[in-house]
């Protein structure tokens, strides 16, 4: 796993070094822009009770497979349908699976785990998202962008040990609020803070991060930064909550 890891991040590396003239922005930016993120993802918090009741047990996926790291990577495309409205499509395809012994018998989806036993575990969270922002500020500095996103989920939880395998899967829709800032610092630096978010219900969702763009010439830009995602879902079904980390290289094309 950690093998795939240092893969990914030299392909970022390699991205970001033959990255090689840089991305406008400003009052006339590129009519389409597609950004290619690759790093390695840590996992703090992801506890699960499958189901949500007397029938399941609550545990830590974290004490299963361990907190990482292990590679991901993201592809944005955005369409500048003018300086102020824009349309944004991405695709976040996650998944891990690992080996680990839990501590204690688990009860999950049906099926029972025993404990001390080597279970395999595997999460998978992929995110696929079309939104709609609007530049409402744009001065010598700060530029200032909301919107909001389209959101499917496409989630599985499965714990597999020996011939007794238990899984739960959901694919949904999730309505989320978008907001971008861009500071630029100089003519070719800026930092850029990005949110997707949801609160409030019987769950939130929340994907945000900070990365520092260097653009170099018109067309191209390189950055790196920290992402968050946090959030999950308290139903009758499910109860989930996931904190992740991400360390990210970006490339970004202009056209």
């Amino acid at each position: 796993m950690r093998t795939r890891l240092f893969s990914a991040l030299l392909l970022s590396a390699g991205l970001v070094a033959s990255a090689g003239t840089a991305l406008a922005s400003g009052d006339n930016p590129p009519s389409f822009v597609v950004e290619l993120e690759g790093g390695g993802f840590w996992q703090s918090r992801n506890d699960v009770q499958i189901p949500n009741d007397q029938t399941g047990t609550r545990f830590s996926l974290v004490d299963v497979a361990g907190n990482g790291p292990w590679p991901a990577t993201r592809l944005y495309v955005t369409w500048n349908i003018n300086p102020r409205h824009s349309l944004r499509a991405l695709a976040a395809p996650l998944s891990i699976t690992e080996t680990g012994v839990p501590a204690s018998d688990i009860r999950f989806a049906g099926s029972e785990f025993t404990g001390g036993v080597p279970v395999e575990a595997t999460y998978q969270f992929n995110s696929w998202r079309l939104g709609y922002r609007y530049r409402f500020h744009a001065g010598d500095r700060w530029a200032w962008w909301v919107g909001f996103t389209a959101k499917v989920r496409d989630a599985k939880i499965e714990l597999r040990q020996g011939a007794t395998p238990a899984r739960k899967t959901d694919v949904g829709f999730v309505p989320l609020l978008h907001i971008e800032g861009q500071y630029r610092l100089s003519d070719n630096w800026r930092v850029v803070l990005d949110v997707d978010a949801l609160a409030g219900g019987p769950g939130r969702a929340e994907d945000a991060s900070l990365k520092i763009y260097r653009d170099i010439g018109e067309r191209w830009s390189v950055a790196a930064g920290y992402r968050t995602v946090e959030g999950g879902a308290d139903v009758d079904e499910v109860y989930n909550f996931a904190w992740l980390h991400h360390a990210v290289l970006s490339v970004s094309l202009g056209f």
